[in-house]
């Protein structure tokens, strides 16, 4: 029997590795499956202005940078809209800089972020954003900056954090209210825990999930974990071993 539990480690180990040299195998961000017909220009506008709506300074390291290079890679412009400080531990001005200097790694201008700190959206698992308040926040900054495409959180929120779920319904309420219907929106599509910490062996099945898909899906493949890893370094009041609050 411990021939056959061998075989299976190896097997494991075999699969992870071909799983992370697919990743790696390209010098630039891709998708799966790769479509001119995800984000092509709009008009006679060869890149987009993309809006990234966040609950907290993190997010954009912790859930989006594949989105974020893939996007910057293609040769659109990144703007960021983060709804609240991330202040339940009282760190807020500390993240505000944070999600800056993340933003900064990721080389996405300062002027092209924007950190909010309204009294009803405050970070906190307890907190109940309202949605009709954050489509017109949302909407303040996409006239600001010209937006034609937003990606934020699917109704799941990745981690089910409720700010998360909240931005999710705001940004779909935005959506039903704008009759111009001149804003495309992607969403981040929620995994269960398996596939969240399978990590390089799931490009497999979002590779064949996203092809067979009905609706529109891709896989924004990250080929330099190391952006992530940097961007989420800058969050440097976050990387703790143990959380006594209930925040992000």
């Amino acid at each position: 029997m411990a021939w056959i539990w061998m075989l299976l480690v190896a097997g494991a180990v075999l699969l992870w590795a071909v799983s992370l040299g697919r990743i790696l195998s390209s010098p630039t961000p891709y998708s799966l499956p790769p479509s001119p017909r995800f984000l092509p220009p709009l008009g006679d506008r060869r890149s987009r202005n993309v809006l990234l709506v966040l609950a907290h300074p993190d997010d954009e390291s912790m859930f989006f940078t594949p989105t974020i290079l893939f996007l910057k890679s293609k040769g659109h412009s990144i703007h960021v809209l983060c709804m609240s400080l991330g202040n339940a531990d009282g760190l807020g001005d500390t993240r505000k800089q944070e999600l800056y200097d993340a933003c900064a790694t990721l080389k996405i201008p300062a002027e092209q972020v924007a950190v909010l700190d309204h009294q009803k959206l405050q970070d906190g698992f307890h907190e109940k954003w309202d949605h009709g308040l954050l489509a017109e926040l949302t909407m303040e900054q996409i006239q600001l900056w010209d937006i034609d495409t937003i990606v934020t959180f699917d109704s799941y929120g990745v981690s089910g954090h409720p700010n998360h779920r909240d931005v999710h319904h705001g940004i779909c309420k935005l959506l039903h209210e704008n009759q111009r219907g001149n804003i495309e929106a992607w969403e981040l599509v929620s995994l269960n825990m398996f596939r969240k910490y399978s990590g390089a062996v799931d490009i497999w099945l979002s590779s064949l999930i996203s092809s067979s898909s009905k609706q529109l899906m891709y896989c924004l493949v990250n080929c330099s974990p190391s952006r992530t890893f940097e961007a989420m370094a800058a969050h440097r009041s976050q990387w703790v071993c143990a959380r006594t609050s209930e925040t992000n």
